[in-house]
């Protein structure tokens, strides 16, 4: 049996080997994709870090709150305001249209008096407060309350930017009208009390960190290369669903197969054989990928892939899931009559369960029933398990219920290509 199964992978490499552009392209073309997907993520990530977004000014108040909004936009890392284009000062209109043209990401508009209605309100509250304490007779003054209305700071969006980056500058401005609006509540009752010498720690109290994980007492921070590896990898290793499914229906229309059933060999051993021979294919994309990853990405201005600890859990991972692949591969070549069914359907299916499985999109951010129907998809398992092992340092015993789903998916999907094959022969 095992020299039947030896040379039934043989069989499967002369069959590669008489196509020798096809399978350069399956390893060269994932190499392409994985190396072009990373500089592109990693080259945005740092556009958004070290390149400053032009965004427009608009200052109808021309007070102490617009002049702080200026300063602290230009003190950031993320922006650099522009107040005037060809040498003419903003207004409302021209920033609008220059946002709406796609020319500027973003355009504040501050409203009229601003600055002075804010200390105004402030003014109210506090002076109430005082004289609800007692102090009313010998330093605030009775007045008669006016009606401040509530003032709008408007906000332009290009409508092509992301979601993040709009709520990402909205939390930026809020907070930074809420440093004002403190400063401006603490300087009101230190004149008020008539503390002039008195000084507020402006720092805020309540502060961020966040603690990342750690490996021999270094901090692992995740990056682009981190994230895209594994996941573009894992599209590479479903993708010989194509070449797969493609020899198994040329070797239905060329009679291959039918001459290998009259030989002393069942459908079981030639199926044997396609797994080991594919699996390895599989297993060279994944350290091919990996060495670039390692090597050359240095090279080209990126991080490398850090796999400390990691390489063993990976290449189990890989594994598993070349054979969810080869599974899904077979169980296409024997249902498809032919090429021209089995390379669209193969194809797009591989691009439906990446899409669904979070290589492209993360699953915790579509909506609740993507979330549900992503629990389906064997690239989801296998992407969980290469995040675990990659970047959660999760043991072995805890990746072994995603790679038995997908070994489960493998044997599901053979076992219905080998039932319906028997079924197709005898009808």
């Amino acid at each position: 049996m095992i020299y039947k199964i030896w040379m039934s992978v043989v069989k499967e490499f002369i069959l590669l080997k008489r196509d020798l552009g096809g399978l350069v392209i399956l390893f060269i073309m994932p190499l392409v994709l994985v190396i072009t997907v990373t500089l592109i993520q990693d080259s945005t990530f740092k556009t958004i870090s070290d390149t400053k977004i032009q965004i427009l000014l608009v200052d109808n108040d021309k007070g102490s709150v617009s002049k702080t909004v200026f300063d602290n936009l230009e003190k950031s890392q993320l922006f650099s305001v522009v107040t005037q284009i060809d040498n003419k000062p903003l207004t409302e209109e021209v920033a609008k249209e220059n946002v709406y043209k796609g020319k500027f990401q973003l355009a504040i508009i501050i409203p009229k008096n601003l600055s002075t209605d804010l200390q105004a309100k402030i003014d109210q509250n506090v002076e109430n407060i005082v004289s609800k304490m007692g102090f009313s007779d010998s330093i605030a003054k009775p007045q008669t309350s006016k009606i401040i209305q509530q003032k709008e700071v408007k906000l332009y969006f290009d409508p092509a930017v992301q979601l993040s980056f709009k709520n990402s500058v909205m939390s930026s401005i809020d907070k930074m009208i809420s440093q004002i609006e403190t400063k401006s509540i603490y300087t009101t009752f230190q004149n008020q009390l008539g503390e002039e010498n008195t000084k507020f720690e402006q720092k805020s109290f309540i502060t961020f960190k966040e603690i990342v994980p750690k490996v021999n007492n270094k901090e692992v921070l995740p990056n682009s290369v981190q994230h895209n590896v594994p996941a573009w990898t894992l599209f590479a290793i479903f993708f010989i669903v194509i070449p797969l499914s493609i020899n198994i229906v040329k070797e239905k229309s060329q009679g291959t197969f039918v001459r290998l059933l009259t030989n002393p060999v069942s459908n079981l051993i030639v199926i044997i054989g396609k797994t080991i021979t594919y699996s390895v294919i599989c297993m060279i994309q994944f350290y091919m990928m990996v060495a670039v990853a390692i090597f050359l990405f240095p090279h080209i201005g990126l991080p490398p892939l850090n796999i400390e600890g990691h390489l063993f859990l990976m290449s189990v991972v890989a594994l598993f899931s070349g054979f969810a692949a080869i599974g899904f591969g077979i169980l296409l070549g024997t249902i498809a009559n032919t090429q021209e069914q089995s390379a669209p359907f193969g194809a797009t299916s591989v691009i439906i369960l990446a899409a669904i499985g979070g290589v492209w999109v993360p699953v915790f951010a579509m909506p609740k029933i993507m979330q549900f129907i992503a629990k389906s998809s064997p690239m989801n398992w296998a992407l969980e398990a290469f995040y675990d092992v990659l970047l959660r340092n999760v043991s072995f015993l805890e990746i072994i219920p995603k790679i038995s789903l997908l070994f489960l998916f493998f044997i599901i999907t053979t076992s219905i290509a080998l039932f319906y094959d028997k079924k197709k022969r005898t009808v």
